[in-house]
C-alpha cells in the first residue's frame, strides 16, 4: 500500500501538516482528565491536562505536557513541585473551573503538601511529584515527575475524546 492508498477501515491517509485534521484525528484516542497544580507566585495555580502518561515503576515517573502557548505554562513549565489530580466522572466541574478562564481556587477549599504543592480533595488518584526531567515537544514541553506519594479511590474517571467529556461504560 502506498502513502495515498485509502485503508478501507481506517480511511485514506492524511498529511500530518495539516493541523485541525491532525487534531481531529488524535481526538479519536479518548483521555483521561487531569488537573496539574502548583503554588504560583500570587498564589495556588491549576492547570487543566488530558496529555498524562505513567512511564516507569521504578523509579515512579508520570509525565503531562503543557502548551507553550497556554498563560499559565512558564509558572509550570519551572515548577519544582507539582500535583497531577485525575479527576473522576463527577467532577466535570473541576475540568471547567481549571480551564482557561475558570475560576481556578477561588471558592475551593483546598490542602497543602509538605512543599506546598496546592492539593484538591476527592479526586479520583492523585501524583505529588518533584520535577525529575524536562524535554522539548513542539508547541508543548514535557514534564517528567518522580511520584513522592499518591493516593487513589475507587471510582470511574472522566474521559475526553472528539472533543466531549462522558464516562466509561465498562463491561460488568
Amino acid at each position: 500500500m502506498d502513502e495515498k492508498t485509502p485503508d478501507a477501515a481506517t480511511g485514506p491517509l492524511r498529511d500530518p501538516s495539516d493541523a485541525r485534521l491532525f487534531r481531529e484525528a488524535l481526538g479519536r484516542f479518548a483521555t483521561g482528565v487531569t488537573v496539574v497544580t502548583t503554588a504560583g507566585p500570587e498564589g495556588p495555580l491549576g492547570f487543566t491536562a488530558n496529555s498524562f502518561a505513567s512511564v516507569s515503576l521504578d523509579p515512579p515517573l508520570v509525565l503531562w505536557s503543557p502548551a507553550r502557548a497556554s498563560a499559565r505554562f512558564r509558572i509550570f513549565a519551572t515548577a519544582q513541585h507539582f500535583a497531577i489530580h485525575v479527576l473522576a466522572e463527577e467532577d466535570a466541574e473541576l475540568c471547567a473551573r481549571f480551564a482557561r478562564q475558570g475560576a481556578g481556587f477561588t471558592g475551593l477549599d483546598a490542602a497543602f503538601s509538605p512543599e506546598g504543592i496546592p492539593l484538591i480533595p476527592g479526586t479520583l488518584a492523585r501524583y505529588e511529584c518533584v520535577q525529575h526531567a524536562t524535554h522539548d515537544g513542539g508547541d508543548h514541553l514535557v514534564i517528567l515527575g518522580r511520584v513522592l506519594r499518591f493516593a487513589a479511590r475507587e471510582g470511574a474517571p472522566l474521559l475526553f475524546s472528539q472533543g466531549q467529556y462522558g464516562g466509561f461504560s465498562g463491561a460488568e
